[in-house]
């Protein structure tokens, strides 16, 4: 009960830190470096209000969110579409690893004698001490930059090379820290280096690997369910949890019944299970939109935890060795990076700002600083303590400077900024006899519409029979597009034979003209998701016709309403625009006797109206009742 009550009150915190975070992105910081800023606030360190007990008692969140991280990291591998860049991300790790690995060792053990802990310890342990400082600051973020990505929609060979890169280089690390930690149990103890440990790291990778695999399989069960979206989220997020669960179980058991501990890594065993069922299942589009549907919820809770677990007090301390490490460590990224995208071939733009993208740490660099605090306790907090503060650093860092590169190479997929009128306009492309049919109707509702097509024919006919303005196109591309729409545009409509050259306008609309409604008639299904990413509205002509009629038999006052059958009822959507209405609710406002408000968006987020509901300006308002009455309160609220 008592984790229960935690788990609420940390859901509230986190509710806070999402406003906190929309307050970044004014600055131009990533969400994810508001969530943590917040999660610090509220810390241990700061105000209180999440103690260190707390943070501690929240580890089912923390365990949770890692899973859905790291199924999130390795779905992100999927071999098909990562193939063209397998190279460069093999050469770009490689050059990482050897550069951040190098120099971090050299730079632990030639400020040794400025470390406390590490002053009075002979060479060999001070090496060994080094090993494992410097397996840790290879380690990178995931988590953090599959934030950063979904926030951008970035998309391209950077972003796949640096999402690759980044997977890869912790399943690299988790092995690398492995082998550096069993040689620095030699060197530390003074003993003789036991060969067999080799063995044992293999042994666990393959159990890791094993138990990975089984967990794909149940992933791939769970996403070919026939079941609702989050019950299936919910069993993801709790295989995830039940891997956790089996690793600490599975080490539990060896160290009680074996000679040595059999440990396995619950990171690499999930992302080993999404790397399954992505590459090895006819399933891999829905575990991707399960992961999805919750992704921004976790990233939240999960940003937001490490904020408040972040040990602000070592930062204080050791801040003249955490920075000089997180400096080295920065010039072993800088070189490894560079060498990494030269020998890949990259251009020069890429090569020049790669290391932006490999500064972030987080759950892996935590965890396994974690890790040696428990197994050498002569040292190991004032250890974790330290690397605790480099990450710190990297965490702040980092997440800006990737967000930055993204724009700087143009993989950035944001929408453009809209600048709504007073004029209610649509572009119809394509014309047939349903899409003319439609322009009469917005015409007919006081819409100014243009239509075009590609097949001059089809424009040339139209001009002889309607007083509609038409134009032909050669293509569809940013410049033909540019003498159509515009950022006031309200709607975009495609209806073009060709789903390719729909879905090119639909983006268009969205990136560059910030186009706040893309509306599309679809003519090959399997094109749905891609539409639905630019969070368009697609019509399926079959599927449609079966929706209507299903409306028909079970609601047929709402489907008479939109299909305007009704002579004395209409259905309308108008945007607020008059300031005396700014804050006023909805039961103070004189509307006609026959108006009811259906709906409210507000900033894309749907609001369902109530009496004490507030309205404010540029809120999208569905409006029920008769035609002219409707036209009046357009005309008093907005337009």
């Amino acid at each position: 009960m008592t984790t229960l009550l935690l788990i609420l009150g940390f859901v509230f915190v986190s509710l806070a830190a999402r406003n906190v975070g929309k307050w970044a992105t004014l600055a131009r910081l990533p969400l994810i470096t508001g969530y943590l800023f917040a999660g610090a606030l509220v810390g241990p360190f700061i105000l209180g209000w999440v103690t260190k007990e707390a943070v501690q008692s929240l580890r089912v969140v923390d365990h949770a969110s890692l899973a859905f991280i790291a199924f999130a990291a390795g779905g992100e591998l999927y071999i098909k579409e990562i193939r063209s860049r397998l190279k460069s991300i093999a050469f770009v790790t490689t050059a990482l690893v050897v550069s951040t690995f190098t120099l971090g060792l050299t730079a632990v053990v030639l400020i040794a004698d400025h470390i406390s802990f590490m002053q009075k310890m002979p060479f060999p342990s001070r090496l060994g001490v080094g090993l494992m400082a410097a397996s840790i600051l290879v380690a990178r973020s995931p988590s953090s930059a599959i934030a950063i990505i979904n926030e951008l929609r970035a998309r391209g060979p950077f972003t796949k090379t640096a999402i690759g890169v980044t997977v890869v280089m912790d399943a690299v690390v988790i092995t690398l820290f492995a082998t550096t930690a069993s040689i620095a149990s030699s060197l530390v103890a003074g003993v003789e280096f036991d060969p067999w440990f080799v063995l044992r790291v293999v042994l666990d990778l393959l159990v890791s690997l094993n138990v990975g695999y089984l967990a794909g399989k149940t992933l791939a069960l769970i996403a070919s369910a026939e079941t609702d979206v989050r019950v299936k989220t919910g069993l993801i997020l709790a295989i995830g949890l039940g891997v956790f669960w089996v690793s600490g179980a599975l080490r539990h058991f060896s160290e009680t019944h074996l000679s040595w501990p059999i440990t396995i890594e619950p990171l690499l065993t999930c992302m080993i299970a999404a790397f399954i069922v992505t590459n090895f299942s006819r399933f891999h589009n829905e575990f991707s939109q399960a992961l999805h549907h919750v992704a921004p919820a976790i990233y939240l809770v999960f940003f937001t935890l490490v904020g408040a677990s972040l040990g602000l007090d070592a930062l204080v301390k050791l801040w003249p060795v955490a920075l000089t490490l997180f400096g080295v460590r920065m010039a072993g990224i800088m070189v490894g990076s560079f060498v990494g995208s030269k020998l890949a071939r990259a251009p020069r733009q890429h090569t020049r700002l790669a290391w932006m993208a490999y500064v972030t740490q987080a759950g892996v660099g935590l965890g396994l600083a974690k890790d040696v605090a428990g197994e050498f306790p002569a040292f190991g907090t004032e250890f974790a303590t330290m690397i605790i503060a480099v990450i710190v650093l990297n965490q702040v860092v980092g997440p800006p400077l990737f967000k930055f590169c993204i724009r700087r190479v143009g993989e950035s997929h944001l929408p453009a900024e809209a600048t709504p009128d007073e004029v209610r306009d649509a572009v119809i492309l394509g014309i047939d006899d349903q899409s003319l049919a439609v322009a009469r109707q917005l015409k007919a509702h006081g819409w100014k519409v243009i239509m075009a097509d590609v097949d001059r024919s089809a424009v040339e006919g139209l001009a002889d029979m309607e007083s509609i303005e038409a134009h032909h196109i050669e293509q569809i591309d940013e410049g033909t597009l540019g003498g159509l729409v515009s950022s006031a545009t309200d709607a975009l409509v495609a209806t073009l034979g060709d789903d390719d050259a729909n879905y090119q306008a639909c983006l268009l609309g969205f990136e560059k003209f910030g186009v706040g409604r893309l509306v599309v008639r679809l003519n090959d299904l399997s094109w749905s998701d891609r539409f639905a990413e630019l969070g368009a509205l697609v019509v399926e002509p079959a599927s449609a016709m079966v929706n209507l009629l299903d409306q028909f038999v079970r609601v047929p006052q709402l489907a008479t309403l939109l299909l305007h059958r009704d002579p004395h009822q209409a259905v309308i959507q108008i945007t607020v625009a008059d300031p005396d209405i700014d804050g006023m609710p909805l039961r103070e406002l004189r509307l006609p006797s026959d108006v009811r408000v259906l709906g409210i968006t507000r900033d894309g987020h749907p609001i369902v109206p109530q009496g004490y509901t507030v309205l404010r300006r540029n809120d999208e308002v569905t409006l029920v009742g008769e035609q002219e009455h409707l036209e009046q309160v357009a005309h008093r609220w907005g337009y």
